[in-house]
């Protein structure tokens, strides 16, 4: 299945926040030039034809560099990545190590590791792909990933300034795929059918430029290198801080060279309330491009 593009018109709108957290300030205006942007993220059964295609071997599925992770135990070299999970009561939310495990195995096709599998799953969003693995697919399709500026145009829908896609109103349940609960222990699942992970794409409603799951369900990777807020065109100055919502832009098993960390836009079936309100168009995460998770994603643009 193609990916299916929606138009949208170049103009000119207010990027950013400052409500929330200080990465997305300050507000700034940009202009951006016409462009197209898929429906929705890019999918398990679209992934496995490019692979089946092109022979593509993801991140996750390549042994680590010994020469990047210097002093790491050789038994730590095999391929794997970061898997959420649950923890078994409250915790302290200031140390995302208790519920995010580096899992051998653990790739696209077993995203959960060895065991896991996405049988059923073909129309979910592909996750455990790095930045690479999505800008390799993005370049076979014939597309590419969008900037940061394009990604928040469009998840926006036409609502500039509003504070979620769908206006004001924070997300019941049924407008987003979010965390339902408590996290990270209890989660009783988001929409009709009360999804816990990723949801099949267009399970929730489309905002005002007919796009599906722009935020919740899963981070998606854009081409923007990370800084700590906007800059600013007239005062050219950035302020902020890192986020904390997931890994901490931490490279693969969490050691090693990081290379230098890019933009995630959206949020995911992770954020909750309490933790990360990042389920909405400002919202921005840093992460290395090699790092790959059980909720990371992308979609393609042109």
């Amino acid at each position: 299945m193609p990916a299916e593009l929606v138009q949208i018109a170049g103009r000119t709108f207010r990027m950013g926040s400052e409500r929330f957290y200080p990465e997305e300030g300050p507000v700034v205006e940009v202009a951006v030039e016409p462009f197209a942007i898929a429906r929705y993220a890019v999918t398990n059964r679209q992934f496995a034809r490019f692979v089946e295609a092109s022979g593509y071997v993801t991140t996750a599925e390549r042994e680590l560099d010994p020469a990047e992770f210097p002093g790491l135990d050789p038994a730590g070299l095999e391929a794997g990545s970061l898997v959420f999970t649950p923890t078994g009561g409250p915790v302290d939310l200031r140390d995302w190590r208790q519920w995010w495990r580096w899992v051998p195995g653990a790739s696209w096709r077993c995203p959960r590791g060895p065991g896991s599998s996405i049988d059923g799953l073909g129309d979910h969003p592909v996750v455990q792909v790095s930045f690479e693995d999505a800008a390799a697919y993005a370049a076979w399709a014939g597309l590419r990933l969008p900037t940061e500026a394009e990604w928040e145009l469009a998840a926006r829908g036409g609502l500039d300034g509003a504070a979620f896609a769908w206006g004001e109103e924070p997300n019941d349940g049924m407008r987003a795929n979010t965390w339902q609960g408590r996290f990270p222990y209890a989660n009783t699942g988001a929409g009709s059918s009360g999804w816990v992970g990723t949801a099949p794409v267009g399970s929730f409603p489309p905002n005002g430029f007919g796009l599906c799951e722009m935020t919740g369900n899963v981070w998606e990777w854009t081409t923007d290198a990370w800084t700590d807020g906007h800059r600013d065109p007239a005062a050219d100055t950035a302020h902020g801080s890192s986020c904390g919502c997931g890994p901490d832009a931490a490279a693969r098993s969490g050691g090693g060279a990081a290379a230098s960390p890019r933009v995630l836009k959206g949020g995911s079936h992770l954020c909750a309330p309490e933790y990360c309100l990042r389920y909405r168009p400002a919202a921005r995460s840093p992460q290395t491009p090699d790092s790959a998770t059980t909720h990371i994603g992308f979609r393609c643009a042109r």
